[in-house]
């Protein structure tokens, strides 16, 4: 079986390795001149974790992030609402990392290198069309002045292409833009002092703001982090399109985002002296799409953000992304013909990030600090007052257990 992958970010180039550790020949075309480590912070979850851990990364990814120990939600006074461990603190088998999104791209990017190589990366391929048959897939690209340059032949088309995925657009040509909410995000990241244990993790804020931020790497003495930091607010009406094509390297302006920043007063963390010191950060306005009824069209199937794009809440995106890829590496080894196992793997794939789309609409397992804000906006006393441990519980964990990284925890905190 030969498996063409179109897209070299973390969900295409995982699929590659999930497939040559099966044996299944595989070939990525990036559109990009480069693999290049574009963002900023992310979380990678648990379940997500063992697959790269299972692909013998572990010990690279714990020589650029850094193993998540706790996650607070809070209000923009800093007044806690829910707090727990993470990762093996948890009582997981595995960490959840706190990296830069370019970092664990370049880990994967580099296994896939060493594992597969050079020659099965071809950057500088943009997808034109394909046509397939009976017996496989026809795929055509072209150079970035307009120019075919190379045609490909397989058994099946991964689009792994992003939330702008030209596979996508060929399979739903009528769908039109992604979807805007009309919030903003805005990400950074500096070396600054460790704040709590070095590994926490603080979400602020509620309906109007929020505030994120964690480490993602060491910093440049021992009581300093790279440090990662994320600003969301309403700056528009949802449901136009977006203001400018999703791009991950916009820069963004202070003057922009001063006025929400003034917002949160943290103890742990003097949030406006962390974004105003930093020189430079990026804008990413919160766009996705809504669930496709189907993935898979004879031998063409999509993955990642291609196939559910959902806005960044809930530490899910990537860690989506790895799941895709592990699931279709293990339908193409069993299932007795290609189309069947594409089936099979949106079978299982599409209703669960169907359903985590419209819980991140929703908030997300941060909802439950936007429902706090809405019924205590000047803070509170006590929390259970204004919202029950059991409330707050079921947001949160109900997300976790749709997500698939829910268990029941070790109960470690304070």
């Amino acid at each position: 079986m030969k498996v063409i992958i179109v897209g070299g970010g973390i969900g295409g180039l995982t699929t590659a390795l999930m497939l040559h550790a099966r044996g299944i020949d595989c070939e990525i075309y990036e559109q990009a001149d480069a693999v290049r480590e574009l963002g900023v912070g992310i979380n990678t979850l648990p379940h997500a974790i063992k697959e790269l851990k299972d692909l013998s990364l572990l010990e690279r990814l714990d020589a650029v992030g850094i193993r998540t120990y706790e996650l607070f939600y809070t209000n923009r006074f800093g007044q806690e609402i829910w707090r727990e461990p993470r990762g093996t603190d948890a009582g997981y088998e595995v960490p959840q990392f706190s990296i830069h999104r370019g970092r664990l791209q370049a880990v994967i990017y580099q296994a896939v290198r060493a594992r597969l190589g050079e020659s099965r990366i071809h950057t500088g391929h943009r997808l034109g069309a394909y046509t397939q048959d009976e017996s496989g897939v026809t795929a055509y690209f072209f150079g970035r002045h307009g120019s075919h340059i190379a045609t490909a032949r397989g058994d099946i088309l991964v689009g792994a292409d992003g939330i702008n995925s030209k596979v996508r657009e060929t399979l739903f040509p009528n769908e039109g833009h992604a979807a805007w909410n009309g919030i903003m995000l805005w990400r950074g990241a500096l070396d600054w002092p460790a704040f709590l244990t070095g590994r926490s993790m603080i979400v602020a804020g509620g309906l109007a703001a929020k505030f994120v931020c964690y480490p993602i790497a060491e910093g440049s003495r021992p009581d300093h982090k790279l440090t990662n930091w994320a600003v969301t607010a309403k700056v528009s009406d949802d449901g136009g399109p977006p203001p400018a094509k999703e791009d991950w390297s916009r820069a963004g302006r202070m003057e922009d985002l001063v006025p929400h920043i003034q917002r949160f007063s943290i103890s742990h963390v003097n949030a406006c002296a962390l974004i105003e010191a930093t020189p430079e950060f990026w804008e990413y306005p919160m766009c996705d799409r809504d669930p496709l009824p189907r993935w898979s069209h004879g031998r063409v199937t999509l993955l990642g953000d291609a196939a559910h794009p959902m806005y960044p809440v809930g530490s899910n995106g990537a860690s989506q992304a790895i799941l895709d890829a592990r699931c279709l590496a293990d339908r193409l080894v069993t299932a007795e013909h290609a189309r069947h196992a594409l089936w099979a793997y949106e079978q299982e794939r599409l209703p669960m990030t169907a359903q985590l789309i419209h819980m991140n609409r929703r908030g997300g397992p941060e909802g439950v600090i936007d429902v706090v804000e809405e019924l205590a906006p000047d803070g509170f006393s006590n929390i259970d007052d204004v919202l029950s441990y059991e409330d707050r519980k079921a947001i949160v964990r109900g997300y976790a257990s749709t997500a698939g990284f829910a268990r029941e925890q070790v109960n470690r905190a304070a």
